[in-house]
């Protein structure tokens, strides 16, 4: 039997009267991989957020791992690992330091040590965190995501800024996570990448879901040949699109 790790239902959000999030439903069982898609201001990011508990939903029920994030923030922080592609660190701080502070946070972190290694970025522990490429910060905050050992894990636009071999590493890396059972939902504008390594997709437009299923069903019902022609037929890239949240 198949283990439900996320549950959402009719989640919706809205800021000064607009509505920027309506009625997100899905469920994830463990080890599966879910891509929330859209144009910038779709309502991705608004999303996550309210799924996470750290912003305050208008409507509709969330579980993780049969818990609510917000009632019960302190024993899922254990179990969650959060990317977030505009993470802020103090700009004199070494690698090691920030590993080693993140670290201090959980009762059972994996080895960070191995992680920089597994990535790629062994060498740059006494590195300062500003002087490191963008695609070395990013796959440093895949890291810093990955140290609880998490049940679940949260990733946006995870391979940005890297090139096209280190893109593929990490996929690989990600793909050796899942069979292990790590449960996933990531944002990313690379469809190739979306394609590699998500389960099912959500596809937000304005706020709404504009499609949901797997890329090969979007494929085959926006009757297109490409997934990311698929992908621009659902989420109107290229049309006005307002930048909500």
């Amino acid at each position: 039997m198949m283990e439900n790790v996320i549950e959402v239902k009719q989640l919706s959000k809205s800021y000064q009267g607009k509505q920027v999030l309506k009625n997100l439903s899905f469920s994830l069982n463990k080890g599966m991989v879910l891509g929330l898609l859209g144009a910038n201001g779709a309502g991705k990011s608004t999303g996550i957020e309210c799924i996470l508990g750290t912003r305050k939903k208008d409507s509709g029920e969330v579980h993780i791992l049969g818990k609510d994030p917000v009632k019960e923030r302190k024993e899922l922080f254990q179990r969650v690992g959060v990317q977030f592609q505009d993470s802020n660190y103090q700009r004199e701080i070494r690698v090691d330091e920030l590993c080693e502070e993140t670290e201090c946070l959980y009762q059972n972190p994996a080895d960070w040590h191995e992680l920089l290694k597994k990535f790629g970025i062994g060498d740059k522990e006494k590195s300062l965190v500003k002087d490191l490429s963008g695609g070395q910060r990013q796959r440093l905050f895949i890291i810093l995501a990955l140290i609880p050992q998490p049940e679940i894990v949260f990733l946006d636009e995870l391979t940005t800024g890297l090139d096209a071999r280190a893109r593929r590493e990490v996929w690989n890396i990600l793909r050796g996570l899942k069979q292990d059972g790590l449960t996933m939902i990531l944002t990313s504008h690379f469809m190739d990448e979306v394609e590699a390594l998500c389960d099912q997709i959500i596809i937000l437009k304005k706020g709404e879901t504009v499609f949901q299923g797997t890329t090969t069903q979007a494929l085959a019902s926006s009757k297109c040949d490409k997934f990311e022609d698929a992908y621009l037929h659902y989420a109107g890239e290229g049309e006005e699109n307002e930048d909500i949240w």
